[in-house]
């Protein structure tokens, strides 16, 4: 993988997980790395818009972005923190007002915000959910996006370089098993679609990323294990023997970011499994862990159903083809 140094980043929502896995990632090749989010030491979190009556699990965690920070410098990159709220336009606009203003130049946009795993009710079905969950879920994960990209694309239009990445859940157009979770995860990967359509013309790539089964924090703490002993997990759950620790889709962020070729990609959607196997990335303990390759191989049943529902969807397009 190329180096990164002189790099720029700004990895949103890069408090913990997924997020903050990609920061680590650009700082050990390298980047100066803005991360973003609510949680800081020593103060009350910012408060969300329309939210107040919800109670949100995340919140409660003690990670914060001046650690993530901290692990990037650790890691050589040059770690700067920013207290942002993303779906506060004014916040996000401030921010790369100050990118521009220390840095000059912004060349990768991590688009990790979330949020939603409070919010996400499993089992019900649309008509049953919350209205305030699903709306305040989209606000979150999809709406902080756009702001995002909207305030960060003309740091590298002007430039003409510049990679976006969105963070996503799966690399298909299959249904996710909850209609807010599937509507919000599948609307980033085509904001990274629209997106490239538009950027093409500027030599400014967008892509769909996926990490495969996550090993965060959070679900470490779920699970009552620790990086010393997550492999206990696979005993509950047998798929977990294929999880991954956030650094990996941070080397595969990394290494998008550092493919002088990246253009060819603008407008997919990629898990880690695949980008760690192409660009040959390790996890965090050498190993590369492929979700996709245990339920191939485990639960044909599961991917003949996902497979049946991307299908669907995409054969609605046909009538939109020109088949002269």
């Amino acid at each position: 993988m190329a180096s990164l140094s002189g790099k720029v980043a700004v990895v949103a929502g890069a408090t913990r997980g997924a997020g903050r896995g990609i920061a680590c990632a650009l700082g050990e090749a390298g980047a100066t790395v803005y991360c973003t989010g609510r949680s800081v030491r020593g103060a009350k979190k910012l408060p969300r818009r329309r939210t107040k009556k919800i109670a949100f699990d995340l919140d409660k965690r003690p990670e914060t972005i001046e650690e993530t920070a901290e692990m990037v410098s650790a890691r050589g990159g040059v770690g700067v923190w920013a207290r942002v709220d993303h779906t506060d336009a004014g916040q996000v606009a401030a921010l790369f007002r100050r990118v521009k203003r220390e840095r000059g130049r912004l060349d990768v946009l991590v688009n990790d915000v979330w949020g939603g795993d409070s919010l996400t009710e499993w089992g019900k079905p649309f008509w049953e959910c919350s209205l305030e969950k699903g709306l305040t879920m989209i606000e979150r994960a999809v709406l902080s996006h756009v702001v995002t990209a909207r305030h960060a694309l003309p740091l590298m239009v002007g430039r003409k370089r510049g990679l976006v990445v969105e963070i996503t859940d799966g690399d298909g157009l299959y249904y996710r098993g909850q209609f807010f979770y599937d509507f919000v995860k599948v609307a980033v990967i085509r904001l990274a679609f629209a997106m490239a359509e538009e950027l093409r013309k500027h030599r400014v790539a967008a892509v769909a990323v996926s990490p495969g089964f996550l090993r965060s924090e959070a679900m470490l703490e779920h699970l009552g294990l620790t990086e010393e002993n997550w492999r206990d997990g696979a005993k509950r759950q047998p798929s977990f023997v294929e999880s991954e620790t956030p650094l990996l889709v941070g080397r595969c962020v990394a290494a998008l970011a550092s493919d002088p070729k990246v253009l060819k990609k603008s407008g997919r959607v990629f898990g880690s499994w695949t980008l760690a196997k192409e660009y040959d990335l390790t996890d965090a303990d050498g190993r590369r862990p492929s979700i996709a390759g245990w339920v191939e191989e485990n639960m044909p049943g599961f991917l003949k159903q996902v497979r049946e529902s991307g299908r669907r969807f995409c054969a609605q397009g046909e009538v939109f083809t020109d088949k002269s």
